[in-house]
């Protein structure tokens, strides 16, 4: 009888995304031979991760998870929008945004990182293996102040704290929590809907600015607009810019009368300390990924042929 070693099973395990303990077995039943084992773990159906790993994972959740002056958001992604709904994943999403509060947010960190026994990765494997689809963590972001709040807000949420798009926002100041977040809620909701690209001018990327200082220069050159125009009219074009895309310089959606720079200065009254907004992070499910359109007519006919 072949020793099956921990690191035998660990091969198995990257080569079929199995179970651990099926692994094990599928060694056991089969001296110790890892093709033996893969052809095996098939036949019992068991070798289901390794064949999902191709396809594009879009959908699935947004994680949101405060404690204390630290926030989190984590994003998990699934192939269908089904696996949202199922009590496996959800559990699995709220475990991975657990970790991330302690382990930071570089992926391969969390992965790493235990939970009960067992890796973070090998409970995303062993969730592909039951659930039947490919999973991915792919990103993780927090924010944390030394006084204040991180407040969240979960838009679509399907469960406490999951859902389709998913905000924090940092507010630094000595005063009232209980004020503080609910003002950081109010701007989470306001993140959510508005999409600001960053909290101020400052932290806009200077190659957006410049095409967008290009832009507007280019239109009244070719005008005519003599230079010195020109500068002013850039100059007012782009506070109109910075209005629509910075956190601090949009409408309040709350109060679209004000600014939300303006909203947080008079909640200072109510919460009795100066306010700093510190930052925000938005996360909207699968943006950026590109996703495969299924046709659905050419695999049916590509089934057919086969038959």
């Amino acid at each position: 009888m072949a020793t099956i070693t921990a690191a035998m099973v660990k091969e198995l395990r990257e080569k079929t995304g199995a179970g651990m303990m099926d692994c094990k077995q599928a060694l056991t039943e089969n001296d110790g031979n890892i093709d033996a084992a893969v052809d095996w773990l098939r036949k019992k159906g068991l070798s289901k991760a390794a064949k999902k790993a191709g396809r594009v994972a879009a959908e699935g959740l947004i994680g949101a998870l405060v404690s204390g002056n630290k926030g989190v958001l984590v994003e998990v992604n699934s192939e269908t929008d089904f696996v949202a709904r199922n009590e496996q994943f959800q559990g699995l999403v709220k475990m991975i945004a657990q970790v991330a509060l302690d382990a930071g947010t570089d992926v391969e960190a969390i992965k790493a990182a235990k939970v009960g026994g067992v890796t973070v990765e090998t409970a995303i494997s062993d969730a592909i293996a039951t659930i039947g689809e490919n999973m991915t963590l792919r990103r993780a972001s927090a924010l944390s102040v030394n006084n204040g709040v991180v407040a969240s807000y979960i838009h679509n949420a399907v469960t406490d704290g999951l859902g389709k798009m998913g905000v924090i926002v940092a507010l630094e100041s000595t005063g009232k929590a209980d004020e503080l977040a609910a003002l950081g809620r109010q701007i989470a909701m306001h993140v959510a809907a508005a999409n600001p690209q960053a909290l101020d001018a400052a932290g806009l990327d200077p190659q957006v600015v410049a095409r967008e200082t290009d832009v507007l220069a280019d239109k009244y050159r070719q005008q005519g607009k003599p230079d010195n125009v020109i500068a002013k009219i850039v100059e007012s074009g782009l506070k109109t810019y910075y209005k629509e895309v910075t956190l601090l310089e949009q409408a309040f959606i709350h109060d679209s009368g004000k600014s939300v720079a303006q909203a947080v200065k008079e909640a200072e009254g109510k919460v009795g300390a100066p306010i700093k907004v510190a930052g925000f992070v938005r996360y909207a499910l699968g943006e950026g990924i590109e996703k495969e359109e299924a046709d659905f007519a050419a695999e049916v006919a590509a089934a057919a042929g086969q038959g």
